[in-house]
């Protein structure tokens, strides 16, 4: 890959703010896309996004943000998607794949695209016609706040080529970012699409009434099912216990930065879907990726009960308090 000349990130939400952040440590020139009109002029008048992680301001002689998604994409060498997955059909839907030939992709989407049931480097190949070598990941195990308040933090980026790996890495490195690199691409994104799914678990249990000894066995299991279900999807060797795993999961089921997390917690003290929907105005990415990841699993056949637990009182609208007393007994 030549020289990055310049990055575009996609995307309003408070990731995709916190990745621009951390970007502007290291480079001159950011392209940066929103789809508000109203928050690029927030941004372009007084340096913080007026809707998420406002303590972040930002240097505008770096920054280039804009509603035009072509203007940020054509001129970029890099593209890093940050937008809720469900909204990813959408948003490229109607754009010319040829306007993305020869730029390398990365995922930062930390769930699954609904309308196919794939992991988002599955729909950027098909999409975009990218290849595989020239699409990577980031992700955790790091929250957006967290990085706000510039405490330290862990990035893990996999990508195929580890050129392309160990450059990204570099550009994130930072006094209060770690990296980190893989060659597991679809290990590490569908494990962190699953980890949402057992955050919303671990907060239905919680909200239920459910103490730490119960959490801890809860995540036990749940990375035994990441392991068996990516080793089954994606069969190569890789250590689910290191921080792009196990770490990712254990900070989204625990953390109060968790969305998955909080929203699993009101439907465990009672919220319909929607109702939590309204109160947390934020997408959380578990409930999408815990019907297409049911679905998937229909294919392979692994056995996946907390996921199913989880399915059942979202879709099948089984009461949280019949389901979980269900799992207990399947737990060990």
């Amino acid at each position: 890959m030549t020289k990055i000349k310049k990055i575009a990130v996609i995307g309003g939400g408070s990731w995709a703010t916190a990745l621009v952040k951390i970007l502007s440590n290291n480079l001159t020139v950011i392209n940066w896309w929103m789809r508000s009109n109203e928050s690029v002029a927030h941004i372009l008048k007084y340096r913080h996004n007026p809707k998420y992680l406002q303590s972040v301001e930002f240097n505008l002689d770096k920054i280039n943000v804009s509603t035009d998604l072509i203007e940020i994409i054509e001129p970029s060498d890099v593209i890093i998607i940050a937008t809720p997955s469900a909204f990813l059909f959408d948003l490229f839907d109607s754009m010319n794949k040829k306007i993305f030939e020869g730029k390398v992709v990365f995922s930062a989407v930390k769930g699954i695209i609904p309308q196919y049931n794939a992991i988002p480097a599955r729909f950027i190949h098909k999409s975009f016609g990218t290849p595989y070598s020239k699409i990577g990941i980031i992700c955790g195990p790091c929250h957006a706040e967290e990085v706000a308040l510039e405490r330290l933090s862990y990035l893990t980026i996999a990508c195929q080529d580890e050129r392309i790996s160990n450059q990204m890495a570099d550009m994130l490195a930072c006094r209060y970012i770690k990296t980190s690199v893989s060659d597991d691409l679809f290990g590490t994104e569908l494990s962190a699409v699953l980890k949402n799914v057992y955050a919303l678990a671990s907060g239905i249990c919680a909200g239920l009434g459910y103490g730490d000894n119960f959490q801890s066995v809860l995540i036990a299991n749940a990375i035994q099912e990441i392991e068996n279900f990516i080793d089954e999807v994606s069969p190569i060797h890789r250590d689910v216990k290191s921080s792009a795993y196990l770490g990712d999961l254990l900070v989204t089921a625990y953390s109060k930065f968790s969305r998955n997390r909080t929203f699993g917690f009101m439907i465990g003290k009672g919220y319909s879907v929607k109702s939590a929907q309204l109160e947390m105005d934020m997408i959380a990415e578990g409930y999408y990726a815990t019907k297409s990841v049911y679905e998937i699993n229909k294919k392979f056949q692994v056995e996946m009960p907390i996921v199913e637990a989880v399915y059942n009182i979202l879709y099948e609208k089984i009461s949280p308090v019949i389901e979980m007393r269900i799992l207990s007994d399947k737990l060990c």
